[in-house]
């Protein structure tokens, strides 16, 4: 479908990527990883044809079509959720118009009999014909499917595109993309604005898709959900596996260990073969013997480990000073917008020290309440802010916040101070701005290294108290936890927004659950939480209230054999329960084992084979589960 050959890119005389060489075929679920920085991005609009490559060849079959998700999209105003979505199917639209005129004439006219107008009835029965194929009866119906499916409400349908978040406009431009139905499918953070409810659905989607996929994502999940294939970029070079993710990095670490142990031992035999060459050459009768083994060194192909990028960035909030003992006090706070209502009569109070997450579906007010506290929108109630409070704001769509058009060595010094100008270049080094990278523009930054630049802005002020609002979107892995061990070491006031229980264990002492226009609190961290809401994690929590809002409102009358059906699925759904949470505690207790002692654990017997056994197993009870729930629904 999509053959690439010695593709090599660079950047102010430096190789991004060189001389690499993969394809894509139908089928391929693939996910691109690296670093922020490496070129995921990158990779994507080249092969989307947005952007040259210097050298190298890319051949793409015929009457191919790629369809590409941006994080930059620009819609025209005027133009209503459907009508906009409705742009994906430009075929059927010009058909339509097309069909349209020539109905209008034929109403108009009157020469029945003649040869032209037969001519446009003929006209409109071949577009009509035409319409068809193309999926002109059918294309409403699967747009509202998609829409709703990511998250949206038929009641938004008609409304402006120009009202709705950033976020909530990179669905649309997602929906349109799923609605063309594009041979090869380039999506760069899919999941970054969507909620656990959109996530799982279109993982469901994906994972059916025809074509061939390539998604850059910082989601592990949904990776290990989605993907077949990894290709990691690395270094200017890229390593290439039919793996999801997870089994992917397990298969590196091995290869890793592999080439270490072979170069360990080549290196071993050259240090004799030398040692022999210089006992030779000492013996007139052994000269030819010691040119020989001279010839035979040369042409010894070395044995390398592949390199592992590990450069991070350096983090640390430092706490400007110490405030009064309440940061936040909130009554009877309200907040609509429009004829939605999204927080009713909220009462809060936030001490100084205290460590809170917000979790929840997106939609009920967690990012709302977090711009309330830093006066970034109207609300109706009653907000005091504490003596001394210094905040520091990290914003969801932190990204239309700077000004694109900026250096980012200029959007440091534009918002430092005069005590923190003279430290910006300091900064920008931590966090891997470095030498002409602070003469980039903003906006040919990737999302990461946008994510980046936005946390470096936040040491140019003084805080004591962080918002931090989804700060791990478009964050790689590495800078991820560089991030979380910084807050973990933040001595002053943390609020956490975030769907991600990974990040949030160990950071937060409070949880703050979002549902139904109130808020609930919980006394603990992210796993007492879930311990409290009886599940394993955050997706849980969400699946969940899908199935209840699946449920219908009136239960029918049910015959004693469809009472005993029930009774039978239910035992068994419990048994399925059951074992589902026995494998998850075993792997991971497995993932632990080998986080701590990789060489032992992986030296028992069998254990690769056990351990995809364990995950395979699981797999097959995930979805005996939803078999059983959805049997017990229809009949219920």
């Amino acid at each position: 479908m999509l053959n690439i050959h010695n593709l090599t890119v660079s950047f102010q005389g430096e190789d991004l990527f060189k001389e690499i060489t993969f394809r894509l075929g139908t089928g391929d679920r693939t996910g691109l990883i690296g670093k922020n920085g490496a070129g995921k991005s990158t990779m994507l609009k080249i092969i989307s044809g947005d952007q040259e490559y210097d050298s190298g060849q890319i051949a793409l079959a015929k009457e191919v079509e790629i369809g590409f998700l941006r994080q930059d999209i620009d819609f025209i105003p005027g133009r209503s959720v459907l009508e906009e979505s409705y742009q994906a199917f430009a075929t059927i639209k010009k058909l339509e118009f097309q069909i349209a005129e020539l109905n209008e004439e034929l109403t108009t006219r009157t020469d029945y009999e003649s040869d032209a107008y037969t001519k446009i009835i003929e006209d409109v029965t071949e577009l009509q014909h035409q319409y068809e194929i193309h999926g002109g009866y059918s294309y409403q119906g699967e747009t509202e499917r998609i829409l709703i499916g990511l998250g949206f409400k038929r009641e938004d349908f008609d409304k402006l595109t120009e009202t709705f978040s950033g976020g909530w406009r990179m669905r649309i431009e997602l929906a349109k993309l799923l609605l063309q139905k594009n041979d090869i499918l380039l999506l760069d953070e899919p999941t970054n604005h969507l909620d656990i409810e959109s996530i799982i659905w279109l993982e469901s989607f994906l994972k059916n898709y025809p074509g061939a996929v390539v998604i850059v994502s910082h989601d592990k999940m949904f990776l290990d959900n989605v993907t077949n294939r990894t290709i990691e970029i690395s270094l200017g070079r890229i390593y290439d596996y039919n793996k999801p993710y997870s089994q992917y990095l397990v298969l590196r670490n091995e290869i890793r260990e592999q080439q270490a142990a072979a170069q360990k031992n080549q290196l071993k035999q050259i240090e004799q073969t030398v040692k022999l060459i210089e006992k030779f050459k000492a013996k007139a009768s052994k000269a030819t013997m010691a040119q020989s083994l001279i010839k035979k060194m040369d042409k010894i192909e070395r044995i390398e480990v592949d390199e592992e990028d590990n450069g991070v960035m350096t983090l640390n909030f430092p706490v400007s000073i110490v405030p009064g003992k309440i940061v936040v006090e909130a009554t009877n706070l309200s907040k609509s917008y429009g004829d939605k209502l999204v927080l009713t009569n909220i009462d809060l109070l936030i001490e100084r020290g205290s460590k809170i997450a917000f979790v929840g579906q997106n939609g009920q007010g967690k990012s709302t309440l977090a711009k309330m506290m830093v006066n970034e929108i109207s609300f109706k109630g009653d907000m005091k802010i504490g003596h001394n409070v210094q905040i520091g704001y990290f914003a969801q769509n932190q990204a239309e916040y700077l000004d694109g058009n900026k250096t980012v060595e200029d959007t440091m010094i534009d918002a430092a101070n005069e005590k923190t100008r003279s430290k910006v270049r300091d900064i920008l080094g931590s966090f891997l701005f470095r030498g002409e990278e602070v003469d980039k523009k903003v906006k040919v930054l990737s999302g990461g290294e946008r994510n980046r630049l936005a946390l470096a802005k936040m040491l140019l002020q003084p805080l004591n108290v962080l918002i931090m609002d989804e700060p791990t979107n478009h964050l790689d892995i590495k800078s991820k936890n560089v991030l979380k061990e910084a807050l973990r070491k933040f001595e002053g006031t943390l609020i956490l927004v975030s769907h991600d229980r990974d990040f949030l264990q160990g950071l937060t002492s409070t949880v703050y659950e979002f549902k139904d226009h109130v808020i609930r609190e919980y006394l603990g961290d992210i796993d007492y939480y879930l311990e409290e809401r009886k599940v394993e994690n955050l997706r849980e929590v969400e699946k969940r209230d899908v199935i209840k809002k699946a449920a219908p409102a009136a239960s029918k009358k049910q015959s004693y054999e469809e009472q005993k059906k029930i009774k039978a699925l239910h035992n068994k759904l419990s048994k399925v329960e059951a074992g589902i949470n026995k494998l998850e505690r075993e792997i991971k207790v497995i993932d632990v084992d080998l986080e701590i002692n990789y060489e032992a654990t992986v030296a028992k017997t069998n254990f690769f084979k056990d351990y995809q056994e364990k995950k395979d197993k699981l797999e097959q009870l995930m979805g005996d589960w939803e078999l059983f729930q959805e049997e017990i629904d229809l009949l219920s």
